[in-house]
Parts: structure tokens; sequence; C-alpha cells
């Protein structure tokens, strides 16, 4: 999609990913509101750019803080022409000590967040009929590791969800991007992330040993996220973008591992398979 100063409207612009994105957008010279649950977090990037960058408070978890932010961002610029739903975070916890509490709220952001922002700017963008939706999931949208099931849970939740949005709007002039990161140097696996408190000693050798490597490698991640928004910026400029960007080298390598691994699984049970169905 190419427009001449396309408005963007970035979620979880305060750190990492968000706020690489953000800082690329605007040093093209085009405009973005940026948003984050801490709206001063943004003030020194914004200050930068005078009126085309816009800074809003937006906990994408309030249906108010939404409208409010999203009838902003319109009425600032006229038009949202770029979604990006960066707002998320990780939550370490095997499945068995994972907190009821603790989950619904990795939900709550990861999943009916980023579905009630993007229905709150998909009707400018029907009528309009042009926009972009950028999709931040992860490696982890496509396989999944211990310790980090319910974190999986909600990016594969929002694959589908994406995957579905994209067929039901391309008729509509709006493309649809899921990127998928593998490991990036930001506070994905530091600050931002979320531990169960409650750890059970027989999952010490699976989801405790990745617990423990994610947490000290932290810092040390080979993804960097200046890189990865010249990426997507590249993805929005192209003619025909891609329905999944997978950024980074292990990303790819560990995608195509998992596809040979569903082919031999499929392959490997075929005559099962196809034994289910009446006879022709």
């Amino acid at each position: 999609m190419t427009t001449i100063t396309p408005a963007w409207f970035i979620t979880g612009a305060s750190s990492g990913l968000g706020k690489a994105l953000a800082e690329a957008v605007l040093e093209r010279g085009w405009r973005a509101a940026i948003t984050a649950r801490n709206p001063d977090a943004l003030a020194a990037l914004a200050s930068r750019h005078g009126e085309r960058a816009l800074t809003l408070q937006l906990d994408v978890t309030d249906k108010t803080s939404i409208e409010q932010a999203v009838a902003a961002a319109e009425a600032q610029f006229g038009t949202i022409d770029v979604l990006v739903n960066n707002a998320g975070y990780g939550y370490l916890a095997a499945i068995e000590e994972g907190s009821d509490r603790e989950i619904r709220a990795q939900f709550e952001t990861n999943v009916f967040g980023l579905v009630a922002v993007t229905k709150g700017v998909l009707p400018g963008m029907r009528t309009r009929r042009r926009g972009h939706i950028f999709t931040v999931s992860s490696l982890g949208g496509l396989v999944a590791f211990a310790a980090t099931g319910y974190y999986h849970a909600s990016k594969f939740a929002v694959e589908a969800l994406s995957e579905s949005l994209s067929h039901e709007v391309k008729p509509l002039g709006i493309k649809v991007t899921i990127v998928e990161p593998g490991a990036f140097r930001t506070d994905w696996a530091g600050r931002s992330m979320v531990e169960s408190k409650t750890v059970i000693d027989d999952y010490a050798e699976t989801a405790g040993k990745r617990r423990e490597a994610t947490r000290t490698g932290s810092g040390r991640q080979p993804g960097d996220p200046v890189r990865a928004a010249a990426a997507i910026i590249s993805a929005f400029e192209a003619s025909e973008p891609p329905l999944r960007l997978l950024l980074g080298a292990a990303a790819l390598t560990i995608a195509r591992q998992r596809l040979d691994a569903l082919r031999e699984n499929f392959d490997s049970w075929a005559e099962t398979t196809l034994s289910v169905d009446f006879p022709e």
C-alpha cells in the first residue's frame, strides 16, 4: 500500500519493537499515533516530530480507552492507514502451574485487546476501502515450547483470527500481515515478562529449564528491533505484502523444522487418516 503521508496507529509503542517502528515511521516523514498505557514514556520521541506524532494513552483491555484513542487519531490525521497491533507480553508457567487470573489477563491483552483495537479501526478502513493491518504474533504462534504454553495459545489464536480477517477484508482493499519475530533484544523476556508463582518440581527438567534459559537469555537475543522495523516497513511498501512475515534467522529455521515435522506426522499416519471416510 502506498499513500503520500500514511497515518499509522501503533499499540505498545513505549519500548521494544513498537518503539523502534514508531521511530522509523516518523523518521520517514510519515504520521503516527503512538500509544501506551503510560503516554509520558512517549514524550521524548514525539517531541522530535511535531504534529506528525500524536501520543495517546491506550489500555487495550479498556473499551473506552480504545474508542477515545481511535477517535483522537482520526480527528488529528483524518485517517488511520496502518494499524500495528503490537501490545502484548509473555507469561512463564508450565500448564499446570498457570494461575487462572494470570491466564485470563494474558488473553485479555494478547487476544481480546487486539480484537477490540482491530474492530475499532476497521470501520474507517472499510469506508475508505484501504488500509493495512499488521498483527505482531510470534514464532511462538507457529510452534510451542515448554513453559510458555499460555503465551503460545494466545498467539495461535492471533494467527487464526488474522488469517480469517485477511480473507474477509481483502475484497475491501484492506491488507493483513502477521509478523512472527523470533528472539529479539526487547523487554519481552525481561521486565515485561510475568511468571507464575507456582513452581512444581516435577517440571524442573522441562518448563523449569526453559524458564531459566528465557531469563538468562534476556538482553542477548540476536534480533535487532530497528532492523525488524525496517522489515515491517518494506512489507507495507510492497505491492503484494506477505500474509506472514517471519523475522530472524532462528525464526525461519524453526518454522521450516515445524513444517517438516508436521508433514512427517501427517504422512506417517496417512493410512489411518484416510480410513475414516465412508467408502465411495
